[in-house]
Parts: structure tokens; sequence; C-alpha cells
């Protein structure tokens, strides 16, 4: 099982590489997640441009603000996706985590970590399962590496290899597939932005359902869309009491499982118990 950096998930919002200045902007959103976009979002012709604009941002330090940065890269399977692998290695300053799309096997992912743990990077990572064969291969890649952080669920690509309608109902089973994976390696697991950004109620709705099959967070495509997805995310005031008590009783207790309120509780419970006291710490922030 890997060991997940616990901090917050439940927003993300895309900024693209090829427009540096949207950065701030995308870091001041109230988003848990900025992903720098280099794939799906960028031209081939300017393919090489954004990647040294995205690569540029992360020379200077960055603000201990609680927004996690990711760079999503291009697939692998690609020759842009190769070089952006190779100016990552090549660069002094990596970004702090990496997104890799239309991933098929664990083994493209385990090639990635040897290449990073050669050169010295302790770069996080972040898969999109938004492909049949990772559907398929979707445990053996959530438990391939120790530097995977979270599953993504790429539901648009996904709809369209599946053949299906890009819905609830349809996706029911592949999210399903996505959510388990993610619980069995312990990481989290984010779901596709709701693309109606008209639609609040739409949204709601998506956001809702995705947290009660055990989603962490969801996407967003535009700013607006952030609040309501943290707000449908975030703990309340109770259970967030409960987190820190269930901790505080496993500390002192120093054992497998412990007895609360009468209800027997085991040490598995602790890594959502520590993703929701994450939460309410960056509430505080």
């Amino acid at each position: 099982m890997n060991e997940c950096t616990t901090q917050p998930r439940r927003s993300f919002i895309f900024s693209p590489g090829l427009k540096p200045d949207m950065y701030p902007k995308a870091l001041a959103s109230g988003a848990d997640i900025v992903c720098v976009e280099l794939e799906d979002g960028i031209a081939p012709k300017d393919k090489d441009s954004a990647r040294d604009h995205a690569l540029k941002l992360f020379e200077q330090p960055q603000a201990a603000d609680g927004v996690e940065r990711i760079v999503r890269i291009n697939c692998l399977r690609e020759a842009f996706g190769l070089a952006d692998v190779q100016a990552v290695l090549a660069t002094q300053t990596p970004p702090p985590a990496l997104m890799l799309p239309k991933v098929r096997t664990a083994d493209e992912i385990q090639l990635l970590d040897e290449l990073l743990t050669e050169r010295g990077h302790d770069t996080r990572l972040h898969i999109i399962i938004e492909t049949n064969a990772a559907l398929e291969a979707a445990v053996d890649i959530a438990q391939c590496s120790s530097r995977i952080d979270a599953l993504f669920f790429g539901g648009v690509d996904m709809a369209a290899e599946l053949r299906c309608e890009n819905a609830w109902q349809p996706l029911l089973y592949a999210r399903s597939r996505v959510v388990h994976a993610a619980a069995s390696a312990g990481i989290d697991v984010i779901d596709v932005p709701f693309l109606d950004l008209n639609d609040q109620d739409g949204m709601l709705e998506a956001a809702q359902q995705a947290k009660s099959l055990g989603f962490s967070g969801k996407g967003s495509i535009h700013p607006k869309q952030i609040p309501l997805l943290n707000e449908v995310f975030t703990p309340n005031p109770d259970e967030i009491a409960r987190a820190r008590r269930i901790i505080k009783t496993f500390e002192e207790a120093d054992t497998g499982l412990v007895v609360i309120d009468g209800k027997l509780i085991e040490k598995p419970v602790l890594r959502d118990m520590h993703r929701i006291v994450a939460i309410a710490d960056r509430l505080s922030l």
C-alpha cells in the first residue's frame, strides 16, 4: 500500500502552460490542486513553447499556500510525452508532481519512476484512468509506484473508449473500478470535471454522487465551480472533531483497533481521518 501524501484534494483546475500569466490566478482560485496543462489544451505547434513556459514556473520557490502543484505532461507513448519527460529530467527544479494521461499499463509508470529516481527527483505522480486498458489494469496501476498520490477518472475519453454516453449511469461501473483501485492502494481518487458551466445544479448533483461513491474530489473547468466543489467535499465540524479524536485515540493506544462510542474502529480508517484533518487545516490557512 502506498503512503499517499495526505492533503486536501477536493477540487482541481487546469492552467494553460502556454499562458504562464494565468498560473497565479489559478493558484488564487481556491482550488486544492492547480495543474499546468501541456496535453489536450495545447496545440501540437505550441507544445515546445508551453513546456518551456511551464518548467520556468518552477524555477522560483513556490509559496507554502496549501495548493498542490502539478504539470500534466503528454502521453508517455507519444513523442511529445517523451520530450516532456526529457525536459523534466534535465531541469534542476522539477515540478512537485506530474499528471500522466492516457496511461495503459503499469510498466510505463514504473519506467518513469525509475528515471526520476535515477535523476534524484522526488516528483510525485498522479495517474489518469481514461483508457479501457488502464481500467482493466487499474489495481495494478494504482499499486505500481510509491510515487503515486492519486488516480483521476477521465470520463470523456473513457466514454469514447467504451462507446457509451458520457453520463453518470453508463460510466458507473468504470468509476467504481477506479475508486476500488485507489482504495486498494490507499491513495486519493478525483472525478472528472463537470463540463456544463451553466448548470450549477447538475454539477452539485454530480459532485454529491461522486462523493457518495468514494471520490476525494472533482475537477473544475472554471473558477466559479470551485466553491461549490469545495463545499461538497469539505467535512462538517462534527466529522472534523471525530477525525481528530480517532487519530488522537490511536496515537495514545498504539494498537490496530480502538473502541470509540461503543464502536470498533480499525486502523485503515486513519487514512480518511488524516484527509479530513488536512482539509480542516487547509480551511485555517
